[in-house]
């Protein structure tokens, strides 16, 4: 009895063969091969979700600003020819009050050009409805790559506060742009809700005037790249094309990937990158409407259905948006 006993004893005190534990550790990292993915998946639904809302409440925002203003806000306000004039105002910094940010829109100088002193407090906020939670690096402070003068390097000092949305200005032939003087090459019909003002007799836009329909109208989009830092979006910035991009028939605007779009080619060489769209969602990107809804864009959107989507006028657009 003593020696079963003894032997039960050995036997349960033997523990795990070397073999027995390789495999265990080998079925556990199966286990977590498996389960990353889905929770990297859920993650990513989350923060797809979060940049929803964000979008969502820009939208409302616009519309409360249109509410109280009787129009939308300009894109931007710009008074001189491209490149080398200083801006003011845009629409992103005009509808602060409305995303319960109004101390912050009270520190704006109107009086004061975008890049002065003054208005330094106003450029480099955090403004976290700005920002989509799956865009890498979002939320810090950088030097837009030019500016008044074709570039920065005489203005040290002058940061500005990466963001993730930019308004559409309208379609464009890859040459014209909404954005700044150089849209006299382009019907009127093609501007989008959200345009500069102050050039060429263009002023805001009112509801009324979305004659295209406002369920087939875009307003709002997500902008990024991997690449080329400096050319991401910069919320308050209005010079040039950091706070708003265009609609141009060329797929490669729609690459989340700045040195990519330019390596491409294309009509407009690198204009169009500088007023491409993008977002680091998987396959596409999202946009508010001019109705408040958010879409999912895919990023094989057919171009021309994307070009008729970016106007405000134009008089041809998709028969039924979102397609089924």
């Amino acid at each position: 009895m003593a020696a079963e006993i003894d032997s039960f004893s050995r036997g349960r005190d033997r523990g795990f063969t070397l073999v027995e534990l390789l495999v265990v550790i080998a079925i556990i990292a199966i286990l977590i091969a498996l389960l990353l993915p889905a929770i990297q998946h859920v993650r990513e639904a989350a923060r797809r979700s979060h940049c929803t809302n964000n979008l969502k409440q820009i939208a409302l925002a616009l519309f409360t600003h249109h509410d109280s203003k009787l129009r939308f806000p300009p894109g931007n306000v710009t008074k001189g020819p491209c490149c080398n004039t200083k801006s003011y105002t845009n629409w992103a910094i005009e509808i602060l009050p409305y995303l319960e940010q109004t101390t912050l829109y009270k520190q704006y100088r109107q009086d004061k050009f975008n890049e002065d002193p003054e208005n330094a407090a106003v450029r480099e906020a955090s403004v976290p409805v700005y920002q989509c939670p799956s865009e890498i690096g979002v939320d810090m402070l950088d030097k837009p790559e030019s500016g008044p003068g074709g570039t920065w390097n005489n203005q040290p000092g002058i940061l500005y506060r990466r963001g993730s949305y930019r308004a559409m200005t309208g379609r464009s032939t890859g040459s014209y742009w909404w954005d700044t003087d150089e849209n006299k090459g382009i019907d009127r019909r093609f501007r989008g809700v959200l345009h500069t003002v102050g050039t060429n007799g263009l002023q805001p836009e009112s509801v009324k005037n979305i004659t295209d329909g406002l369920s087939n109208t875009l307003m709002i989009g997500e902008t990024s790249t991997y690449t080329r830092q400096k050319r991401r979006t910069f919320w308050a910035y209005s010079y040039g094309c950091y706070i708003h991009s265009a609609a141009v028939p060329q797929a490669r605007t729609l690459w989340v990937d700045y040195d990519r779009c330019i390596a491409a080619g294309g009509t407009g060489g690198d204009n169009p990158c500088k007023r491409g769209w993008g977002s680091f969602h998987p396959n596409g990107l999202q946009f508010a409407f001019c109705d408040g809804s958010v879409n999912f864009l895919s990023v094989e959107i057919e171009m021309e259905t994307f070009c008729r989507l970016a106007t405000i006028a134009e008089g041809l657009h998709p028969e039924k948006w979102p397609p089924e």
